[in-house]
């Protein structure tokens, strides 16, 4: 069954926790129906009967894995067959790996590049033809903090982050004369999933939780960011201040305070 509304349809990828749960939500409470991606069926299901029930919205939950070179078109082709139109996108899933560059399992490595940065762009070159087409829309890149500097011990992951950023400031300059909006969200250290997935556990970074962001008050400010049309929101005030002062201090710097911050916790111990 469709239920019909005046916002339309937002597709988030990565919508069953973290971030992306909490902008699927943040959709639905504003009355947005949604197109719900993720690699979990099960996850999918509750989110949907979850979000149906509380919000009055239709929820199409869409098992895709964007590891896959192919899922991103598969996507897309799925949503066209079902006749119905992405007014928002949120470009949310997206993994690291925590470790030496030359220590991780290069694969790993590439299928986080495959993620982070092939299915992204293809999924918004999919959407944004429609959308330019229209002369309508809103999209939402999930960028970081760790987009602004070197990333030692997640190498990838920041350059992939890095590449997310560059990417989306290019696409906001190529839209500039459309109705379209493009904005990139810069969370920092958030309380997710995503350091068990990284196998991030004895990292400095992720030893103390309450210094952690809230996923719910990061989904709220790139919400609001993407509302109003701004280019970029970095989450919370110590985020950016360390985006400031990284645009200062030379690269090398920023690299070794990085380290630092990432380097597994046992290192203290010698």
């Amino acid at each position: 069954m469709v239920i019909k509304n005046k916002k339309g349809y937002a597709l988030v990828t990565g919508a069953t926790s973290g971030i992306g749960y909490e902008l699927a939500k943040l959709f639905a409470k504003d009355g947005y129906n949604i197109i719900a991606v993720s690699r979990t069926a099960e996850s999918l299901d509750r989110i949907a009967e979850e979000f149906s029930q509380q919000y009055g919205v239709e929820v199409l939950p869409i098992s895709k894995d964007l590891f896959n070179p192919d899922a991103a078109m598969e996507l897309y082709e799925e949503i066209k067959s079902r006749k119905l139109t992405v007014d928002v996108l949120v470009n949310n899933a997206g993994q690291g790996q925590y470790g030496l560059f030359i220590d991780n399992d290069i694969q790993r490595q590439l299928d986080i590049i495959q993620l982070n940065i092939a299915s992204l762009t293809a999924i918004t070159y999919y959407f944004l033809q429609d959308m330019v087409a229209r002369n309508e829309g809103k999209i939402l890149q999930l960028a970081s903090v760790a987009s602004e500097s070197p990333g030692p011990y997640q190498a990838v992951y920041h350059a992939t982050k890095a590449y997310v950023l560059s990417f989306t400031e290019a696409l906001i300059n190529e839209v500039k004369d459309t109705a379209i909006t493009i904005t990139a969200l810069q969370p920092g250290v958030t309380d997710t999933d995503f350091f068990n997935k990284a196998d991030m556990q004895t990292s400095k970074a992720v030893q103390d939780k309450s210094k952690m962001a809230d996923p719910a008050g990061v989904a709220k400010d790139g919400y609001n960011a993407l509302m109003k049309g701004d280019d970029k929101a970095v989450s919370g005030f110590k985020n950016k201040v360390q985006t400031a002062m990284g645009n200062i201090i030379p690269d090398t710097l920023v690299a070794e305070q990085v380290r630092k911050q990432q380097e597994p916790v046992e290192k203290d111990k010698k």
